[in-house]
């Protein structure tokens, strides 16, 4: 079945912009019932939104290609045998920002790097194995780089949400 949402270049009141990528109520849709459950097979997302599933592999190979959706296994750290989970608040020279974002961004125990705004200059989410690990990662790794001033560490000790079902901006 082919209703008027399966076509490719769909233009009009329900096309969006995402940073330079078209989305649609469509995409939308898909986006949202992929967030609620990252398995839910093409032929029953399609029967959901009453369009094919070939529009649905062709859209879905669209929105993986271009980034603005990646389907993956989320778990949490602890129960994988991570002892520490947290976050790190950085404050930096922010002349020095791209090349300590850079450096950041190749340590494999940081998990989410982003530069923000308000007290601090950059937030980070980290899993790590121990204590001496932790270490290693705060005095050895992250205090060396040129151009991080400070740090400031909140540690998990527990899991309360853990929610990625917010939609789009759009629905």
């Amino acid at each position: 079945m082919k209703t008027n949402n399966d076509k490719n270049n769909k233009k009009g009141d329900d096309a969006v912009e995402s940073s330079g990528k078209k989305l649609d109520k469509v995409d939308c849709q898909m986006i949202h019932l992929l967030q609620k459950d990252g398995r839910m097979p093409n032929n029953a997302i399609a029967q959901e939104l009453g369009i094919s599933e070939f529009t649905v592999r062709r859209r879905l190979k669209r929105l993986l290609d271009s980034g603005v959706i990646r389907i993956v296994a989320v778990a949490n750290p602890i129960d994988l045998g991570f002892e520490i989970a947290g976050n790190l608040k950085i404050k930096i020279d922010l002349k020095k920002a791209d090349q300590v974002l850079e450096k950041l961004k190749k340590i494999d125990s940081l998990i989410w790097v982003a530069l923000t705004t308000g007290g601090t200059d950059i937030d980070v989410e980290f899993v790590i194995r121990s204590l001496k690990e932790f270490h290693e990662l705060i005095f050895k790794k992250i205090c060396k780089i040129d151009g991080v001033i400070s740090t400031e560490t909140s540690l998990m000790v527990d899991l309360v949400k853990d929610e990625y079902a917010w939609g789009t901006a759009w629905d």
